[in-house]
This record gives structure tokens, sequence and C-alpha cells, in this order.
């Protein structure tokens, strides 16, 4: 980690990230942790959540403060965000990065599926930036980073439903980025490629997936949770302070 940048801006800012205690969300409240921010994130995973505290109460400038949340529960969301406000301060970045990929067949959605994968995936995206934005324009500025997929647009099957909630995170971008960019509030999307996280690993990767991307990737690593929060640190920073309503794709060439 000590060979990569360092964002002066992002020093003793707070942060809240969803989806925090494993995968991806683990990576990017480690990458904060390390810049010196101040991070809240929240999980459904008590066990893992309270883990990543302990280990980065030893290791990174600042521990964590860990929230436990269902966000299926938007009441619930809301509460923990108000509680990291009071706890942190006003936060400046968001990283919804939360979702569940879980793979089905088009036949067996019934339309409480349908609602608790869109729940799940994408509406508390817009319910937690709603939450952080008054604060974000109080404060003179933020950042919102919207975690999408490249499975729509790789046009991948097997799982309508998060792939249509996955699309639609970058219309929710977009949209949110025209409403709140006069007031120095940016809104982006990263867009990760096959991400080698323990749930892949464990779950989907076997040797048919290891040739889908020898054959699909330019370039022949694998995309590991850190370069993700490594573009998201950037997207946080005061670097990309002209970058808003874009969609920066981390997927080692695929599309």
């Amino acid at each position: 980690m000590n060979n990569y940048g360092v964002y002066p801006s992002l020093k003793g800012r707070a942060v809240f990230v969803t989806g925090g205690a494993t995968g991806i969300g683990e990576s990017v409240v480690t990458h904060f942790c390390h810049q010196g921010s101040k991070v809240a994130f929240v999980d459904i995973n008590v066990e893992a959540g309270e883990h990543l505290v302990d280990r980065l109460a030893r290791e990174a400038r600042n521990a964590p403060l860990f929230l436990p949340c269902d966000l299926v529960s938007i009441g619930t969301l809301q509460a923990c965000i108000q509680e990291a406000q009071r706890r942190l301060g006003t936060l400046r970045v968001l990283v919804n990065n939360a979702a569940n990929d879980d793979r089905h067949k088009l036949e067996s959605v019934s339309v409480d599926y349908w609602d608790e994968r869109l729940a799940v995936n994408l509406r508390h995206q817009f319910f937690a930036a709603q939450a952080v934005i008054p604060g974000m324009k109080q404060a003179g500025g933020g950042s919102i980073i919207n975690l999408g997929s490249m499975s729509w647009r790789a046009g991948m099957g097997g799982m309508p439903a998060y792939v249509t909630a996955k699309a639609a995170i970058e219309g929710l971008t977009r949209g949110l980025a025209r409403d709140v960019g006069k007031s120095n509030i940016r809104v982006n999307t990263v867009v990760p490629g096959w991400v080698m996280t323990d749930r892949q690993i464990r779950l989907w990767l076997d040797e048919e997936g290891e040739r889908t991307m020898d054959r699909m990737q330019c370039l022949a690593g694998r995309v590991m949770p850190e370069d993700i929060a490594r573009m998201v640190l950037f997207l946080a920073s005061d670097d990309s302070r002209m970058c808003t309503a874009q969609a920066f794709v981390v997927d080692a060439g695929w599309l």
C-alpha cells in the first residue's frame, strides 16, 4: 500500500461506506483509513465488521466506526448516517458499495424477489445520497461514488434483476450529478470488472472462468479489490475536482 498515491485532501475527511465489512468494501474502508480519513461503514455481517475494526485499530492511522445495518431498511440506514455524522462530523464522501450478485433464472423471479433485489442493489444508493447531500451542501461540497458493474454492459445473463439494478445506477449517477453539481458535489460511478474477492473465488471462479478472463481482458493480471479502492480514493479526493457524472471502468480492458 505504501507504493501508491497519498491524497492530502482525504486526511481527516469524514467518509461513509456501505457494505464495508468484506470484499471491495473492506478494501475501500482499509484504504481510506490508511489515508487518515475518518471512516464509518455499515454492513449486515457483524462478525466481519467487528474483525475489520480490530485489524485497522492495530495498523491504520484511524480505526473506523462500524454500525451494523441491513440496507433494506432505509430507516435504519438513515439513522446510521445520522449517527456517523454525529460522531465523525459532516460526511464529505459517500461510497455506495453494498450489493449482492446472487444468480437467478428469469423463470424463477417473483414480484417479491424482484423488489428485494432492487432494494439490495439500488434503492439504498439513492437514499444514502439523499441523507448526506444537505450536509455536503452546507460544508461547501463533497463526493458521492456509486459502485456499478460491467455485467450489464457485457450483456451477461443469469441475473436479470441484478443487471437491471446495476444499469440503473449509472442513470442515477448522471441525474444526481446534474442536481447537485452547482453545490460543488460530485457524483460518479466506478464500474468494476470481475473482481477477485473471496466471495467470487469461493462461489463462481473455476477453470472456465480463468480462461474467460484470459480471453476477455486486455491485461494479463486479475482485478483485485484494491484496484477498485484506489479508483475510489482518487474520486473522493480533491485531485478529481472536475470529474462528475462519469463512469470509471476498472476491468483490465474487458469492455
